[in-house]
């Protein structure tokens, strides 16, 4: 009877694992932390527009802004059009940030605009157009199977943890 008892556990915990471990790809995919500009940061020398030309951004990932903040300095700022992105007109923003290492989560699907609330500095390329798209419209176009590995700025939030607990699932239920 124990022995039953012991392989049905054991069997549960091992069909917990494989569905973790199927389900840790698609978590993976969905939140990725992009820190812009990669090791520079938000910095005219970091070359924005290159730094973002292969990425795609997605619902539920992040953008992370590292930078000398506080007055006069390059603070980013969120533009609500693209006219007021193009010409670096800082006058009416969404939002300003101003800590210096600032975490913006993408939270739906749609264009967002950043760029130095240093109208100088913005001028010479210090800005982001983010195209914010949702996981169906990628799947639909057919992005996730031709996605290429991401560059060391690009951190996948869950995989990793996902094997970790399901690794210290299955040793739980096995001892």
């Amino acid at each position: 009877m124990e022995s039953a008892r012991t392989t049905r556990d054991m069997v549960f915990a091992m069909l917990v694992v494989v569905v973790m471990f199927m389900q840790a790809g698609k978590w993976a995919e969905a939140q990725v932390h992009h820190v812009v500009g990669h090791h520079r940061g938000w910095d005219v020398s970091s070359d924005i527009a290159s730094w973002a030309t292969d990425r795609t951004f997605m619902v539920g990932d992040f953008l992370s802004f590292a930078y000398m903040g506080g007055i006069e300095k390059d603070n980013v700022v969120e533009l609500r059009s693209r006219d007021e992105f193009e010409s670096c007109n800082v006058s009416n923003p969404i939002l300003m940030f101003t800590e210096g290492i600032d975490k913006i989560s993408l939270q739906e699907e749609g264009s967002r605009y950043f760029v130095s609330s240093n109208i100088e500095k913005c001028k010479k390329g210090l800005k982001l157009p983010v195209q914010v798209k949702s996981i169906s419209n990628v799947q639909a176009a057919g992005f996730l199977a031709q996605q290429p590995v991401a560059p060391s700025s690009t951190i996948k939030i869950h995989g990793s943890v996902i094997m970790v607990l399901s690794a210290i699932i299955l040793s739980h239920v096995v001892l």
